[in-house]
């Protein structure tokens, strides 16, 4: 049963209520009757290298529709879901969000996503990557537009990898394990760091045929042989000549990424949203240096990565005044022209074809990693498949670590992703 909309009585006295209170962002627009409509969008990027090109298309927006204002809130990424989900259960949502696309099922169920087929917001659907589209949906319904896209992939030092000898990316992880030995023995390095974070050993799943669950068999599978056997691929890739340690420390992420930007490491797997930061380093002062290529294949042959980024979804509870200011919104902020102008300062890659410039693409961080966006995986419109890596977040580390078995970590996951998910079966 969807919630937020479930009568339009409702929401006009839950609206009512938020702004006799006064504290929420959807009840406080403080709307003159002759006036712009304020709606309030809830944006998830970061707050010093993205945040700054957002605001400003806001104001071209707000200049080029004046009955129209825009409150910008930036809510932290790891905060913004469980932020948004309590707000749009409250009815204090924002009118938009910036929603990453494993959130959109659960929202969607709950009734908290406008649908958007047919309105001003989806006007353009047919320009949009179909696969992003298709991501975008649930139960047949599109509650969100994508925004910026994003996969991860094999990110690498040309200088270094030229160093040993190698010409060219390894396609498989046996091939990568034997580059990185090269690497160690010509430069003194490591050839590479793996990270023990669920999300990025997720394309070991991919390399033997499987994934957590099977959701169109409602099957937990995170504990099957293909499984063991991917997890068992990710876990060599700790211990070998070149190979570095896992860091299961709190700070592993920072780390990773210090040593790849400085050149004290050839390769990890990293996405996009790096992309600004690895000029930073001094490794990649001439951006021509990184070399981006699809993540190996496992034994089954296939190689890929999670289709990761964000939508943008508007709040089902909002009024119809909001709501039509929201569409318009979100219309102008994943139009060709607005997506083309937040590749050009942010590094990231575009939804739509049309974005992809050849200005866009003379950035070889986001010509790189639109070469392995083909490769990337949807994932499956499972509410709950976004907190399924939860459980492995809490084993991989302590099996990357030595603190217990393979198969121990991945029979707690299998028990933990059980509860998540009851009505599947082991």
């Amino acid at each position: 049963m969807r919630r937020g909309i479930a009568a339009s009585a409702l929401v006009a006295s839950l609206a009512l209520a938020a702004t006799a209170c006064g504290g929420s962002d959807s009840g406080d627009k403080g709307d003159q009757a002759d006036g712009p409509v304020t709606i309030t969008w809830w944006d998830t990027s970061n707050a010093t290298n993205e945040a700054p090109t957002y605001q400003a298309l806001i104001k071209e927006f707000e200049a080029a529709n004046k009955d129209v204002r825009v409150k910008y809130v930036n809510v932290q990424f790891d905060q913004a879901q469980n932020k948004f989900d309590t707000a749009a259960g409250a009815s204090g949502a924002p009118d938009v969000l910036r929603s990453e696309v494993g959130w959109t099922p659960a929202f969607a169920k709950k009734g908290y996503f406008l649908p958007l087929d047919g309105t001003e917001a989806l006007a353009d659907k047919d320009k949009f990557q179909p696969n992003l589209i298709e991501q975008a949906q649930y139960e047949g319904k599109t509650y969100g537009v994508p925004l910026v896209t994003d996969t991860l992939a094999l990110v690498y030092n040309k200088a270094l990898f030229a160093k040993a000898g190698i010409t060219e990316a390894p396609k498989t992880w046996d091939e990568l394990k034997k580059d990185a030995a090269a690497v160690k023995d010509k430069t003194g390095v490591d050839g590479y760091w793996g990270s023990t974070q669920a999300y990025y050993a997720q394309s070991f799943l991919y390399g033997e045929g499987t994934d957590t669950v099977d959701a169109s068999a409602k099957k937990i599978t995170v504990n099957s042989d293909a499984a063991k056997k991917a997890y068992g691929t990710w876990l060599s890739t700790f211990d070998g000549k070149g190979l570095h340690k896992a860091d299961t420390t709190a700070d592993a992420y920072a780390h990773i990424q210090d040593a790849f930007v400085n050149g004290k490491v050839a390769a990890i797997i990293q996405g996009p949203w790096e992309i600004t930061n690895f000029y930073k380093g001094s490794a990649f002062q001439d951006k021509n240096n990184l070399g981006i290529a699809t993540v190996p294949a496992g034994s089954s042959g296939k190689a890929g990565a999670p289709t990761g980024g964000h939508n943008l979804s508007v709040y089902a509870g909002s009024d119809a005044a909001h709501q039509k200011a929201a569409l318009k919104f979100v219309n102008f902020m994943t139009s060709a022209k607005s997506q083309t102008q937040i590749a050009l300062k942010n590094s990231t890659l575009p939804t739509r074809d049309d974005a992809y410039t050849a200005e866009v693409k003379a950035d070889p961080g986001i010509a790189g990693y639109q070469t392995v966006l083909p490769a990337a995986q949807p994932r499956p419109a499972l509410p709950e498949y976004s907190s399924l890596w939860g459980p492995l977040d809490t084993e991989l580390p302590k099996i990357a670590g030595g603190k217990e078995t393979l198969d121990k970590g991945l029979s707690n996951a299998e028990v933990a992703i059980a509860k998540l998910v009851p009505d599947y079966s082991k």
